[in-house]
């Protein structure tokens, strides 16, 4: 059965019902696109029920995080951020406290990358709750200073811990280092060599974009990006920077690992990508000249909708 025809009767079937976009890519060329509707948010905040189409935003959720490493490595190909392995909390001067506890020294800008900084992080209540890290850090009044005085509980490097709190320190030394704001920065550095013009992120508590979750672009505008991390940067992002990005660099689980804020899987299926919450997801595989973009609506649920989807595509 050709691709269309297996999306098609998965979505006739109802076995993707939270299923919004998907955009397929085949060696540069978009192949299919197919947009459902349904109830959708920003964020916290509820959209009511859309009709989606092309030209349709969607939230990127954690999808946000692999695009802001994008723009680190464009960030250090212009010398405006430090190497990854500069120490993190002295990027923040201004903690003086921080800066001199040892306990931190050892803390590098890779370790966020990575996330393995060692401290304490939890994410696992819902995104509603200031008992979820990434929303205490929202209501904080100082967001990074909130991340770096977690309690320290390991060593950093060592293991793999979910932290949207190492994102927005990454997001912070970019728009410090650009002198302005990350959104602005993302559109010149990244979105207008794509063309992509229409794009929004969502503005924490403090007047400052989410960079962890933040991100809502067209679904076919986040294929472009892919395509553009299968092309080797094309001098929009260092391909220098794309392989360390992509290289595997903490174990997850059997063959599937992480690199820079980005997913790598090491198994029978190699590919990497970016999944955010409700089953966003941007998946290549250099092997078939292949990029894919879904979006969809299963908020704190899981994604089972995007699987379905996803197994089609992928097995085709």
């Amino acid at each position: 059965m050709a691709l269309a025809e297996q999306v098609d009767e998965i979505l006739r079937a109802g076995k993707s019902p939270h299923f919004h976009g998907l955009v397929v890519m085949r060696s540069g060329e978009v192949v299919l696109e197919r947009y459902g509707s349904g109830p959708d948010y920003r964020l916290g905040d509820s959209l009511g029920h859309v009709e989606f189409d092309r030209d349709t935003l969607h939230d990127l959720r954690s999808v946000s995080k692999s695009v802001v490493a994008l723009l680190y490595g464009i960030a250090l190909g212009e010398g405006l951020v430090p190497e990854p392995g500069a120490g993190l909390v002295a990027q923040f001067p201004e903690y003086e406290d921080l800066v001199a506890d040892p306990a931190r020294a050892h803390l590098t800008i890779e370790h966020a990358l990575t996330m393995t900084l060692g401290l304490e992080w939890n994410e696992d209540a819902p995104y509603t709750s200031p008992a979820n890290s990434e929303i205490a850090m929202e209501l904080a009044p100082d967001r990074y200073r909130y991340v770096l005085e977690r309690p320290v509980i390991e060593e950093a490097g060592k293991r793999w811990l979910y932290c949207g709190g190492a994102t927005a320190l990454i997001g912070g030394l970019i728009a410090r280092g650009a002198g302005k704001p990350l959104e602005e920065y993302a559109a010149t550095a990244l979105f207008e060599p794509l063309g992509i013009g229409a794009f929004e992120w969502s503005k924490g508590e403090h007047g400052t974009v989410s960079a962890a979750a933040g991100l809502r672009l067209r679904p076919v505008d986040l294929a472009a990006i892919g395509q553009l991390v299968l092309d080797g940067g094309r001098d929009i992002v260092p391909g220098e920077w794309l392989q360390e990005l992509l290289r595997p660099r903490v174990v997850l689980g059997e063959g599937f690992e992480y690199g820079y804020q980005w997913y790598v899987s090491t198994g029978e299926s190699r590919w990497a990508g970016g999944m955010g919450n409700g089953g966003q997801r941007l998946l290549i595989r250099s092997e078939d000249e292949l990029v894919v973009a879904v979006t969809a609506g299963e908020y704190d649920q899981g994604a089972a909708s995007t699987a379905a989807v996803l197994d089609a595509v992928l097995d085709a």
